[in-house]
């Protein structure tokens, strides 16, 4: 869903499962930073679906852009993967007036909610990889009622909703140079799950969201080695995957939760790299809250015999090298927020 053309000046609204953040950017790329403010907030208010939690959610956002003193009302607001159905499909080529409606009669036998209730968005790929008589769709969808709900609280506190836009695509725009061909997958390890996108040629081609996020691995910890989650948090973030620390009982508690992961990131990358013949995976970037985790990356690097880097939700945006230190502290964080603020269309 998306009124963006022809609007330059709006901002981008992550509102997460533990923190809300807002970002603005200005002028073309690389884009320049105006703002950026966030704040923590209880997962059981931020994923809850009544009308009073919801208005809470909203109040906070009010709070939050009085505080950073936003300019404008415009913004562009992010899509949680679990409440999103997003897939890959290959249709028929048809012409360009046929497109639209092969693609909702194709929605119907494949979302899961019915396509009257839903809002239903789509991308054009190119020609199939498989089959060169199809061509191959990125198709979203989400429930009426969701957009609807969440467009409610906001225009309720004064704010201008000119699009909506997937988490997991948001955060590709922040992460991957525009233009870029070679085949990357971005991986956002959130609190409560996992998201993966691979790109390739510009494009996402695969897009999967895993229920294993920091709080898996923090309760295998805590369950395992018989202590509360504060103090699994506590050593997690500390020592992580490092087995010379605390006798390597820490990195054995987490490591069944670690490769329930690796295997099903492997499963991604044999699946894409097998529909894509030819292509291969270059690399893997990791954000959220696991990129902190030590020796996170090079346990999935080793694991999975990929280069793994540590993304920057700035690394496409310009700041004052005041601001560097301050920014770098929270790169891991601000990933889809920077991506909604990027968007151009």
């Amino acid at each position: 869903m998306s009124l963006l053309s022809g609007i330059s000046d709006f901002f981008g609204i992550d509102i997460g499962a533990t923190a809300i953040r807002l970002v603005q950017l200005q002028g073309s790329y690389p884009k320049t930073l105006v703002k950026y403010a966030y704040v923590p907030i209880d997962p059981k208010i931020s994923l809850s679906d009544s009308a009073v939690d919801q208005q809470k959610v909203a109040s906070m956002i009010l709070d939050l852009c009085s505080q950073a003193k936003m300019t404008t009302k415009n913004v562009v607001v992010g899509l949680p993967s679990k409440r999103l159905f997003t897939t890959v499909v290959d249709i028929d080529k048809v012409s360009s007036k046929e497109l639209e409606k092969t693609i909702i009669f194709q929605a119907d036998s494949l979302i899961p909610t019915p396509v009257n209730e839903s809002k239903i968005d789509w991308a054009l790929l190119g020609d199939s990889p498989k089959d060169p008589s199809k061509i191959e769709i990125l198709l979203s969808s989400v429930s009426n009622k969701y957009i609807e709900s969440r467009l409610d609280s906001l225009e309720s506190i004064g704010l201008n909703v000119i699009a909506f836009e997937p988490e997991n695509l948001a955060i590709v725009r922040a992460l991957i140079k525009p233009g870029t061909t070679s085949s990357i997958m971005v991986l956002d390890v959130g609190s409560l799950g996992t998201d993966l996108v691979i790109t390739s040629e510009d494009y996402p081609r695969l897009t999967r969201s895993i229920a294993i996020g920091t709080q898996s691995i923090i309760k295998s910890a805590a369950q395992n080695l018989n202590i509360d989650d504060n103090q699994a948090h506590q050593f997690i973030f500390k020592f992580g995957m490092d087995p010379s620390k605390l006798d390597g009982q820490l990195s054995k508690a987490i490591q069944s939760t670690l490769d329930s992961l690796y295997v099903e990131i492997d499963k991604s990358i044999k699946f894409f790299e097998g529909r894509h013949s030819g292509k291969k995976l270059e690399k893997i970037i990791i954000t959220g809250g696991a990129s902190l985790i030590p020796n996170f990356a090079a346990s999935l690097a080793q694991r999975l015999n990929i280069n793994v880097e540590i993304g920057n939700a700035w690394y496409n945006v310009t700041f004052p090298a005041s601001q560097q230190a301050e920014l770098m502290a929270v790169a891991n964080q601000f990933g889809v927020a920077v991506g909604l603020a990027g968007r151009t269309e």
